[in-house]
């Protein structure tokens, strides 16, 4: 019996971002290919691949590659997934923190993209510092997901690690990247606003069994 592949679960995309999945694939196949290449017709190869696969995105974004460049150059460098991670910060009352983020307008966990020379941990402790004032310490790994099967509308594939932190009694200070918030705030899991961004949604509930006393980690099989 072959193997399922993770990619016949996929839920129905529209065309622009089934094309903004073929773009990533390509991307990672053209960063991994220039980097084992031996010859200059081969990088020549990866790195034409490449272009293709920006065109493509700069198609959908119905933005010129010009202005697109700048903001691929770094994601087209890597190789494989984006590793993210995300502070699910719940407090002893058994409230969540969330933030309302400023590019879709949907509430989330903090975080974001992990920095070459910290652990994943690490990440979303300083990501939720940044994106919301509040010191947390990371107690527990709730999961690893992939992007393309948690519900998250990224046009990149992304390994999402989330923690389950708890808050520190230090003061609360001015977000370094207020701009990415609209606005933070504190909720049970019966009162999670309606707009969750879908990426989230499927992933908080683990956090709040995770606080009652849940042990599992999961991870996309």
């Amino acid at each position: 019996m072959s193997e399922e592949n993770p990619s016949d679960r996929l839920e129905q995309l529209t065309p622009a971002e089934q094309i903004a999945r073929w773009a990533d694939e390509l991307r990672g196949i053209g960063a991994n290919g220039f980097r084992f290449a031996t010859n200059i017709y081969d990088k020549d190869n990866y790195t034409r691949l490449q272009r293709i696969a920006k065109s493509m995105l700069g198609l959908i974004s119905r933005e010129p590659l010009a202005t697109l460049e700048p903001l691929l150059g770094p994601l087209f460098s890597r190789p494989g997934p984006i590793p993210t991670a995300d502070a699910a910060i719940i407090n002893s009352e058994g409230r969540m923190l969330l933030i309302r983020r400023a590019d879709n307008r949907l509430w989330a966990m903090p975080g974001g993209g992990i920095d070459v020379s910290e652990t994943a941990a690490q990440a979303a402790v300083r990501e939720a510092l940044e994106e919301t004032g509040v010191h947390c310490e990371a107690v527990q790994l709730l999961a690893i997901h992939d992007s393309r099967l948690c519900g998250s509308r990224n046009r990149q594939q992304l390994y999402m690690i989330s923690f389950l932190c708890r808050p520190l009694p230090v003061p609360v200070e001015s977000p370094s990247h207020a701009a990415e918030v609209l606005e933070t705030a504190w909720f049970s899991e019966s009162e999670l606003p309606a707009d969750l961004d879908p990426g989230h949604a499927t992933r908080i509930p683990l956090a709040f069994r995770a606080w009652e006393g849940e042990t599992r980690t999961f991870f996309d099989r």
